[in-house]
């Protein structure tokens, strides 16, 4: 489904978007820059109408009516069908609704990231949005093949991650060989494990497991067909209160750009 990364960077912590002359944009949710990354992702995909036109992260300089406001007018015009958020506080996606339907909320939801459980999900139940996870596979740590001694290459954004950290690797180990043991029983990956429990939270829940391989694409559909007993869901919702998480999901500055 094409869609267009909108006026502001993409998530943390990868680079921010450039300008046409090489400047980083930052976060930038003008609406005139709303209207000018519009056009140019029209442009780009080669569409009449971007299905599904996200902020990516909230601009606190630009009021969040404004945003919902211009997203509304390209809706009016034909440009862009639905309006989603992304990393938004509860409150945000409130008032960014009262203007204009918010069709999809995007966070980092997982095993081992249960922030928007206390009020974005709730937020988003009542108003009838839809929940869009993304890294739902803990970037790769909850399917068992990243440890301590794993090296990542130039370019890889979990270098600079505080949970990617070698010793929170070693410490957060406890919770991915747990989730690895129920896999064995099950006769599946620990990676179908972590998708199947977030598939059996609620019905309005899409997660986007990143991959480039069409071998992990079927091992991850395979997550559809994997039944969790309410014992095992029970378990696995435990889980990181009982074992613990080290580290946060983004650098500090990655992390003030979130929940607002």
């Amino acid at each position: 489904m094409p869609r267009s990364r909108a006026p502001n960077v993409p998530p943390p912590p990868a680079p921010s978007h450039q300008e046409d002359d090489g400047a980083p944009a930052g976060l930038n949710s003008r609406p005139e820059q709303i209207r000018a990354v519009a056009t140019a992702s029209l442009k780009r995909l080669g569409v009449e109408r971007l299905d599904l036109f996200y902020q990516h992260r909230v601009d606190p300089q630009v009021p969040i009516e404004d945003v919902a406001g211009t997203v509304g007018e390209l809706v009016q015009e034909g440009k862009v069908r639905c309006f989603g958020l992304s990393e938004a506080s509860a409150e945000t996606i409130r008032r960014a609704h009262s203007v204009h339907a918010v069709t999809a909320v995007q966070s980092e939801y997982s095993l081992w990231t249960r922030d928007p459980e206390p009020e974005v999900l709730p937020t988003r139940a009542a108003l009838g949005i839809g929940f869009v996870p993304f890294s739902p596979l803990g970037k790769g740590f909850l399917t068992g093949t990243v440890d301590a001694s794993t090296s990542f290459v130039t370019g890889d954004v979990r270098a600079n991650i505080p949970r990617f950290t070698a010793e929170n690797r070693e410490a957060n180990q406890a919770l991915v060989e747990h989730i690895a043991t129920l896999a064995q029983a099950k006769d599946a990956t620990p990676g179908q494990v972590a998708l199947a429990w977030l598939l059996a939270q609620h019905p309005w829940i899409v997660p986007i497991p990143g991959t480039r391989r069409i071998a992990r694409i079927e091992e991850n559909t395979g997550a559809t067909r994997l039944p969790l007993s309410a014992d095992e869901l029970a378990d696995l919702n435990e889980l990181a209160g009982r074992i613990g998480v080290q580290g946060d999901r983004y650098n500090a500055h990655h992390m003030s750009l979130v929940d607002k």
